[in-house]
């Protein structure tokens, strides 16, 4: 399986850590490149980013228009009818980055996941159900979308887990988020939960969220 194309940015040369960060739909690798800076992570923090682009597929819910997704979004209820193939076409995509990563000489452990909206659905089937221990999940403004079908993997039983969601969120609603959190207490996750006062975006709040996380996790 070739690669996907990414856009790559490191924090200082030789990083030992890799965050894989998959976009929304419609947008691209570009979307979250321009955050790093404005995480401010400590200088001594060496950490590869790896923002891929989603292949451009036909979206039924946009009449079939073409754009960058991770997969198809069925009915207007996200959560109701899931393209779970083609979410596991793009899961295996990312696998691959993991791969890459692993064979470049980063720890599984410090290889992080995150994700927003449909990649961060992505996100939590690729963390959740790889062989190898990860570094951590963040989930933004996102779905659990494979709940139901996934085979949860026990080398990332403690896998630390952080999802933010916009209490006022019109394309995924919070219910979403919590249902996911939930899922994951139930079975044992260490997982932290943040809401803040916005859309289906992010604001500055969330980034220092991210950069806090960040830094636990691999501080592990």
């Amino acid at each position: 399986m070739s690669l996907l194309p990414a856009i790559e940015q490191e924090t200082r040369s030789n990083p030992d850590a890799t965050v894989i960060w998959l976009h929304g739909l419609g947008a691209d690798g570009h979307d979250f490149a321009p955050i790093v800076p404005e995480l401010n992570l400590p200088a001594e923090l060496g950490i590869r980013f790896i923002f891929p682009h989603a292949p451009s597929i036909p979206v039924t819910v946009n009449g079939g228009y073409v754009m960058p997704a991770w997969f198809d979004i069925l009915e207007m209820d996200i959560d109701r009818k899931v393209d779970a193939a083609q979410l596991l076409v793009s899961a295996a995509a990312v696998n691959r980055l993991v791969e890459r990563e692993l064979e470049r000489g980063i720890v599984s452990r410090r290889i992080i996941l995150a994700g927003f909206s449909q990649g961060g659905a992505v996100a939590y089937q690729v963390s959740l159900s790889h062989p190898q221990p990860l570094g951590g999940l963040i989930a933004m403004s996102t779905y659990f979308a494979t709940s139901d079908s996934i085979t949860l993997s026990e080398a990332n039983r403690d896998l630390p887990i952080e999802i933010q969601h916009g209490l006022h969120d019109p394309v995924v609603p919070q219910t979403l988020g919590i249902r996911a959190a939930e899922f994951l207490k139930d079975r044992g996750y260490a997982v932290a939960f943040r809401t803040y006062p916005m859309d289906h975006s992010v604001c500055p709040q969330q980034i220092g969220h991210i950069a806090e996380a960040l830094q636990l996790f691999l501080a592990r």
